[in-house]
């Protein structure tokens, strides 16, 4: 029973997607293990006192009732005893959260290299490098604070809520002139100890409750036990005496998920004081690993460092063996390691991922975790419904008919009855039936019938019942079981059919009208009628009716059979207006969408049709089933369009997806869509989700659109290009630098530069690419998947750093031959020289490569870069005459240097954008 719906959801609960940034344990098994001297009995102390007695006895201690609290009651027990709430991560103090930013590889080996530098006496570098670790560890200071409270905002705009009953004052609800309450829906965080709460499937678990009635409840508890199936839940406790809390089958804990059935439960534990809560306290459960996009910028990292390895002892080794001054050539080495450092790295990341997830919010898309970003943009197919997605989300009632296709208000009438009394999960299809009904002729159906019993929906049956009593003077007449659901599944159950009598359409007169047994022929009819329908565009759903004695009071899906079908209600969801142009949206920039639906495949066709998706070959759930792993990569690769699924044949195709190479995207906002969401690459959902689907999700989208999922993606591309900028110009700069120090060290009777000059240098560079995460980005840039590539930056590096060390080697012939700065005595010229063009040489070059097109022309940086870059020339070009020349060992330039400066950076730029072609050309621009 409920197998395929089991298979599905303890699969997701069960694996964990490889790129996800942790591995979860069972919840108990880690932070017991995390706390092995802790006792159990601690933690178990008061839910098994929740657990004993009856259910009346667990609202007798803590002063609740059935019908809940009244809201006075509530506002005291939620101010004494907290927000219902975990602090999954607890907030840093200041102090500990600047460790945390300074503690990264490059400011370790900074610090390494001023501990160095002040040991050899060179107080000057040691300023200056201490300088260039405060300026990265502050700026990333700053910046992480900012995108922590941009974070912490953006993901209060998604809350998850729960059903609870409360009163609204503190006399009976059964007092004369008080109204029942009802359920409503409230924030899980203003829960307390002593709410009553509702569950049904899609739910999750809102704090820590005691079962007071359930309905084939069946929780999903594997994240806390380590359980793959999921555990069915009673009001009645296990018999004996159970070991642990979590082995009670009355109880339900905080963070697990209701997979099907219906429940009503006393919230007995909130927050801190929950099961999950008291064991996070004191441990944490999550073990944390690399995901891709982390593992993408430790590549990139680990290759400088590599790089910085090699050629620094080649440095020290040069220049002491060339000049004899061993301790000079070490400070000057271990100035070119400062220079290879990208410091300024881990900054340039935190502010790119922080600007772009305040952008996605603009454009309605929240960002559960920063670098969800990295998959975000390089996602190539997207997985999405149709309903809400294509369709406008609207539905409504367009047909009520009987087995032939004849209006009939009895259907309309028994369908009202099955949607109006489940407690299930209610969707859209169900308030669409409850408005089409006149407000008469629901008060008619509501005196006439009470409510016995239900049989909850699930994805296996596909179906969902209730059963009602009829009544007569008040007295149980016969009971009527109803059910509703999809046709194949509701026709499955049926023995027999009965059409609408156009005549008497009263439900007195139903039992008059012909009922005929369900044989071959009938059943081609019926089939023929809802085909029509369907072609139509209309999704229908059966109904089916069963005439009982009154002396049952609980019925079970076996009593689901011997039906008779009674006819049809049938929806219009019409489609989108944006959907169209979303899907060629989506297609221009190089993400394929593949529709996966649980519906019907006419009503999927119709659909695709009319917003321009090609649905000339559906592919079937049944189909799917019968694939094997590989069948189905090759069969997922060719369709476009697959309808008729359940949740496990949606998280197959996904997988199949991803095994074939692929970014894999899903998109859903239903208990069903749960575990293609675990294992898509990047999931998304929506804020009116359920709650099991927004916890599984990556992004969460403020409005259920493709369109705005569009805008999202090219946003994600723009952020993860403008990471990509400054790990290309870092490491094709520092490339160039150290082949021109080689060259230089090798031939020149004193250093090229001293070692505090070359600090300067590269901290006034470091400055300038501070505007990076604000630049704009070129469209063809965001048009196609960006994925990281480190031999992309390694080839990148070797191509374009070898063209600044020739303009190097052209100022190094100027300075020693034009200048006659070609003696110990003359160096301070030349090393003034060369520093003014190193430093604006690396400047401008972000402008020559941040873009495939002519640079100020074609392509222009953004205010916020450009204004840097004025700033950090005018400073290079005033150090050599100012003030501070002489402490750092410069010198005023003659004015016949600056008409050979000008000739120098004019002939990069133009080498650089001449090669950047030829690159192109070869290899591409990501």
């Amino acid at each position: 029973m409920r197998q395929a719906l089991t298979q599905s959801f303890s699969t997701f609960l069960r694996r964990r997607r490889a790129k996800r940034h942790f591995e979860r344990r069972p919840l108990l098994q880690a932070l017991t293990a995390a706390q092995p001297g802790r006792p159990a009995a601690s933690l178990d102390a008061g839910l098994l006192a929740a657990a004993a007695g009856q259910p009346a006895q667990a609202l007798a201690r803590l002063d609740a009732r059935p019908d809940g609290l009244d809201a006075a009651e509530a506002a005291r027990r939620l101010a004494r005893d907290g927000p219902n709430e975990i602090q999954h991560e607890a907030p840093l103090p200041g102090w500990l959260r600047l460790w945390r930013c300074y503690l990264n590889p490059f400011n370790l080996l900074l610090t390494a290299l001023a501990l160095l530098s002040f040991m050899s006496a060179d107080s000057k570098a040691t300023v200056v490098i201490g300088v260039m670790v405060a300026l990265s560890t502050g700026i990333r200071f700053v910046q992480e604070g900012r995108a922590h409270r941009a974070a912490e905002g953006l993901r209060a705009m998604v809350t998850n809520t729960a059903t609870v009953i409360r009163r609204a004052s503190a006399s009976p609800a059964s007092a004369a002139g008080v109204a029942p309450p009802q359920p409503r829906e409230m924030p899980v965080r203003e829960l307390v100890a002593g709410d009553v709460v509702t569950l049904s499937a899609g739910d999750m678990v809102p704090a820590d409750c005691r079962v007071l009635s359930a309905r084939d409840l069946f929780v999903a508890q594997a994240a806390m036990t380590g359980e793959s199936l999921p555990v069915e839940k009673f009001p009645q406790g296990a018999v004996g005496a159970p070991a642990t809390a979590l082995d009670q089958r009355n109880l339900a804990f905080m963070g697990t998920s209701v997979v099907s059935g219906t429940a009503t439960a006393l919230v007995v534990a909130t927050g801190g004081r929950s099961y999950f809560g008291t064991l996070a306290a004191h441990a944490t459960a999550t073990e944390t690993a690399p995901n891709a996009f982390q593992a993408g910028v430790n590549s990139v990292s680990w290759l400088l460092i590599r790089f910085a390895a090699v050629m620094v002892p080649i440095v020290f080794l040069v220049n002491g063996a060339t000049k004899g001054d061993w301790l000079q050539a070490f400070l000057f080495a271990l100035s070119v390691a400062v220079g290879l450092t990208p410091e300024m790295l881990p900054m340039i990341v935190t502010s790119t991922l922080a600007k772009g997830a305040v952008l996605l919010s603009r454009r309605k898309v929240v960002v559960k975790r920063l670098d969800a970003i990295q998959n975000f943009g390089a996602m190539d197919i997207l997985c999405t419904d149709k309903t809400g997605t294509l369709t406008q989300d609207q539905i409504a009632l367009a047909r009520h008919a009987d087995a032939w296709g004849q209006d009939s208000a009895e259907v309309l009438n028994f369908a009202y009855l099955n949607s109006f009394y489940q407690t299930g999960l209610k969707n859209l299809l169900d308030r669409a039936v409850l408005a089409r009904v006149d407000v008469a002729v629901e008060l008619q159906l509501k005196d006439a019938y009470r409510k016995v019993d239900e049989i909850p929906f699930d994805f296996e049956r596909r179906r969902m019942s209730v059963v009602v009593a009829a009544l007569v003077g008040g007295q149980d007449q016969h009971h009527e079981l109803i059910c509703k659901g999809a046709v194949e599944e509701v026709l499955a159950a049926c023995t027999q059919v009965r059409a609408q009598d156009p005549v008497d359409a009263s439900l007195d007169g139903a039992r008059a009208m012909p009922t005929q047994p369900l044989d071959a022929a009938l059943l081609a009819r019926t089939q023929a009628v809802t085909a029509g329908l369907n072609a139509e565009g209309l999704r229908v759903v059966a109904v089916a009716v069963k005439t009982l004695p009154p002396g049952q009071a609980a019925y079970s899906v076996a009593d689901e059979a011997g039906l008779t079908l009674i006819g049809y209600v049938a929806f219009l969801d019409p489609p989108k207006e944006s959907a169209a142009p979303a899907l060629q949206a989506l297609a221009a920039h190089g993400i394929t969408v593949k529709v996966l639906t649980g519906d019907n495949d006419l009503v999927t066709a119709q659909v695709c049709r009319q917003v321009g998706l090609p649905a000339d070959d559906i592919l079937l759930g049944a189909q799917v089933e019968a694939l094997g792993d590989d069948a189905l990569k090759a069969a997922a690769e060719a369709h476009n369009v697959f309808a008729k699924l359940t949740p496990l044949h949606k998280e197959r195709i996904v997988r199949a997806l991803r095994a074939s190479g692929h970014v894999v995207g899903f998109m859903g906002d239903g208990i069903n869509d749960a575990p293609a969401l675990r294992a898509a690459d990047i999931g998304i959902s929506v804020d009116s989700a359920v709650d099991i689907a927004k916890e599984a999700a990556d992004i969460i989208l403020l409005e259920k659109s493709l369109l705005v999922l569009d805008e999202g993606v090219v946003e994600g591309r723009k952020t993860f290009c403008n990471m990509l900028k400054y790990i290309r110009m870092t490491a094709s700069g520092n490339f160039g630098n150290v082949l021109s120090v080689l060259v230089a060290s090798a031939f020149l009777p004193f250093l090229p530069m001293l070692p505090l000059q070359l600090l300067v240098q590269n901290l006034l560079y470091d400055i300038g690419q501070t505007g990076i995460p604000f630049d704009n980005v070129d469209p063809e840039l965001v048009a196609r998947p960006l994925t990281w590539n480190p031999s992309d930056i390694g080839r990148f590096m070797l191509f374009f750093g070898p063209i600044s060390s020739l303009f190097d080697l052209v100022t190094f012939g100027v300075m020693w031959w034009v200048f006659s700065a070609n003696s110990v005595a003359e160096q301070t010229l030349f090393q003034s020289g060369w520093f003014v063009v190193g430093l604006l040489t690396q400047t401008l070059v972000v402008h020559m490569v941040r873009s495939p097109r002519l640079p100020f022309i074609q392509s222009r940086a953004s205010a916020p870069l450009m204004a840097m870059t004025l700033l950090i020339v005018t400073v290079g070009l005033w150090l050599p005459n100012g003030p501070l020349a002489g402490y750092f060992k410069l010198q005023a330039l003659p004015w016949a240097y600056y008409p050979w400066l000008g000739a120098i950076l004019l002939g990069y730029c133009t080498l650089v954008t001449l090669m950047k072609r030829v690159y192109v050309r070869r290899y591409g621009w990501q």
